[in-house]
């Protein structure tokens, strides 16, 4: 199924400067939750970030953060998965109600929060889109473990550059001429 922007809405997870700083591959992975971020904005697709125990790890990334602009939802949560924490979780299902079914998820670690939300998500009855590009964890190969059980599960693994095309559908509109710039 490819992605709606009517439909989706964007999670970013624990995108967090202490935990960024033991992840494979972290400027990428900033960079590419940046990006959707942006998009979602731009398109009007609702977005939610999470915080995993801030007080310890804190805050989200500043360049996430500015990228938000307070334009959405932030909760501070120690469960693992998303959809175990009541006000995400709620989050979450309001939007899904407002025809939001497809969730495309960005953060880390792929193999713990990020695998065990996506998977709730499905569960649940959503469409969980983890983004590869904008995802990472500690170690490669939990990276790779994670993916490929994400797949396996029947979670749809894409990249920023599938999410922003499918969104925006065709060229020389309005939508495409202004996320032109993020996929350069």
């Amino acid at each position: 199924m490819l992605l709606s922007r009517e439909k989706s809405q964007v999670l970013i997870v624990d995108v967090q400067d202490k935990l960024l700083k033991a992840i494979s591959g972290a400027d990428k992975v900033v960079d590419r939750c940046v990006r959707l971020v942006l998009a979602a904005r731009k398109l009007g697709i609702p977005i939610t970030l999470s915080e995993q125990y801030p007080q310890g790890l804190g805050p989200t990334h500043d360049s996430v953060r500015d990228a938000f602009a307070n334009d959405g939802f932030l909760a501070d949560k120690t469960e693992f998965s998303c959809m175990r924490n009541d006000m995400l979780r709620d989050r979450l299902h309001t939007l899904r109600r407002d025809g939001r079914s497809q969730v495309v998820i960005g953060g880390i670690e792929a193999h713990v929060c990020v695998t065990q939300t996506a998977m709730d998500l499905e569960a649940q009855g959503f469409e969980a889109f983890v983004v590869a590009d904008a995802v990472g964890s500690r170690s490669k190969s939990s990276y790779k473990l994670a993916l490929s059980r994400l797949q396996r599960s029947g979670v749809d693994v894409v990249d920023s550059e599938m999410v922003l095309f499918e969104w925006m559908e065709r060229a020389g509109t309005p939508e495409f001429k202004a996320l032109q710039a993020l996929v350069k």
